[in-house]
């Protein structure tokens, strides 16, 4: 066993030599300034509880304790993994070193098009938070409106400025607009406790109650809160690029949840009350499309607002960033396995970034948001923009929560096989699965749709499983890869080959 995976490291690493490695050029509150930038605090804030409200009435902030719970338990899952894989293909390497190849490359291939789908429709959000901000400063009854495409294209070129230059920039970027963003949501939840929210229902405790919903109301939408947490496992993408990873990047992923879970909770609450949980306090909850700025102007004065609300355009802005960044990271990572272009699993010599897979996120984004803006799909309110960013963005969550779904999987294979020391926590990642089939579950029943976003996401994922048990050698070229670039047998299909005397072959150039 020993002389046959040493065989193998050797044949996968001969076949690597012409692929640069990233530099190891960030640290810890790196790493956490991508995952909130993925996350996009504000714009979660700003945006997702109206969908919620609409659903579930008051109990918006019941429904974030519970998507809070399920995100700690995946964290769990990830903190775990992370302590011991770190890799550019994220999910692709954490679920292929515990489960196998071909599931780890399903993991991989869900979290990707979940980005790309993240770079899509944030883009989206910028357009239709940057109009809403220039009707707030122009005042009147028909302010001067953009087209919301000229809006996201100019948003996408600053970006592929932003993500050609050295990573440390980007994350300094990242972390001082979602700073901004955090600190103007501190200040208006602290204003609108102080002043008793809206009378006359006041601070009103019973938003944490279930009653007057039914349980599978609450979790068909927990999806929202999960979306406003997606992405939080982004830095797992910088493994390779962070210093001391097995100590960095489970910190950022703690740290990261950490925040935006007390955060959204007391956030949300916040705004159910500063709205007010009767009927008509509710209605306007689910009307707005800034709540954060609508709830800024009412407490604290049109300034406010204005500031709140550039500060979700930027949180929009950074979450594109952050998205495309992690995507083409991603993208090379699979690339550099043979499962893709070779162009794609080259490094830009100068700044160790993959510039080529960075412009194929970029060219798909544009090509998507140009066909959402010319056609006027996926329609439904009043605001294109936005309907273009709620199904991206709701395709891709649960594109992301197939993922987790495999992590945990992953996470317990760890567990029994190499840290039997901390076998009573597989209690955690058996919990997290279970709430991830229970949300799929109630996502599916009674939709009649057929383009549904989760129909469109378990049609990804369906592409996904069928390449990688159709597609000939790609669980050879995927354990072969995570054995060359994780300095280990690659996953638990490949050993069992290793011990059968099978020596893979390298992978074609």
């Amino acid at each position: 066993m020993a002389s046959t995976t040493s065989t193998i490291s050797t044949s996968c690493s001969t076949t690597r030599r012409a692929f640069m490695r990233p530099k190891r050029q960030l640290r810890l509150w790196g790493a956490v300034g991508l995952s909130l930038g993925i996350i996009g605090p504000t714009l979660a804030m700003a945006g997702n509880g109206q969908g919620t409200v609409a659903a579930v009435g008051k109990a918006v902030p019941l429904v974030f304790v519970f998507g809070a719970i399920g995100i700690a338990l995946i964290a769990h899952g990830f903190i775990r993994l992370t302590q011991r894989y770190n890799h550019a293909g994220s999910t692709y390497a954490l679920v292929g070193m515990t489960v196998g190849p071909r599931t780890g490359f399903i993991s991989g291939f869900c979290v990707m098009i979940t980005y790309v789908f993240f770079s899509i429709c944030t883009l989206g959000a910028l357009g239709s938070f940057l109009n809403a901000f220039l009707a707030a400063a122009q005042g009147g009854a028909h302010p001067y409106q953009l087209p919301w495409i000229v809006i996201a294209v100019a948003g996408l070129a600053l970006s592929a400025v932003l993500n050609t230059r050295d990573l440390r920039v980007v994350t300094r970027v990242l972390l001082t607009i979602e700073g901004v963003g955090i600190l103007c949501m501190i200040i208006l939840a602290i204003v609108i406790f102080a002043t008793g929210g809206t009378k006359p229902t006041g601070v009103d405790f019973s938003s944490f109650s279930i009653a007057g919903n039914h349980f599978s109301g609450i979790m068909g939408a927990v999806v929202a809160a999960f979306l406003s947490w997606a992405g939080f496992e982004g830095c797992a993408a910088l493994g390779e690029e962070t210093n001391d990873p097995k100590r960095n990047i489970p910190r950022a992923l703690l740290a990261s949840v950490a925040l935006t879970a007390v955060l959204f909770v007391v956030v949300m609450f916040a705004q159910t009350v500063g709205f007010g949980t009767g009927p008509a306090g509710l209605k306007l909850f689910s009307t707005v499309g800034n709540s954060l700025t609508s709830l800024g102007q009412t407490y604290v004065g049109v300034w406010f607002s204005l500031i709140i609300s550039f500060a979700a355009v930027m949180s929009a802005f950074a979450c594109h960033l952050s998205s495309s960044a992690t995507s083409s990271r991603l993208l090379y990572a699979f690339s550099r396995d043979g499962l893709g272009p070779k162009r794609f699993a080259q490094l830009d010599g100068q700044r160790s970034l993959p510039l080529n897979a960075l412009v194929a996120v970029l060219g798909v984004t544009l090509v998507v948001n140009f066909l959402s803006w010319a056609t006027g799909w996926p329609g439904g309110s009043a605001t294109p923009a936005l309907n273009s960013y709620f199904y991206f963005a709701t395709a891709g969550a649960i594109c992301l929560m197939v993922a987790y779904l495999l992590v945990e999987v992953g996470t317990i294979s760890h567990l029994t096989r190499e840290r039997r020391e901390k076998i009573a926590e597989v209690v955690l990642p058996v919990l997290g699965g279970a709430l991830m089939i229970t949300v799929f579950y109630f996502n599916l029943k009674g939709q009649t749709s057929v383009t549904a976003p989760v129909y469109l996401a378990f049609a990804i994922v369906l592409i996904g499983v069928l390449v990688a048990f159709f597609a000939p050698g790609l669980a050879h070229k995927v354990g072969e890869g995570l054995s060359a670039e994780l300095g280990e047998p690659g996953g638990k299909e490949l050993p069992a080959a290793a011990e059968a005397g099978e020596v893979f072959p390298a992978t074609a150039r």
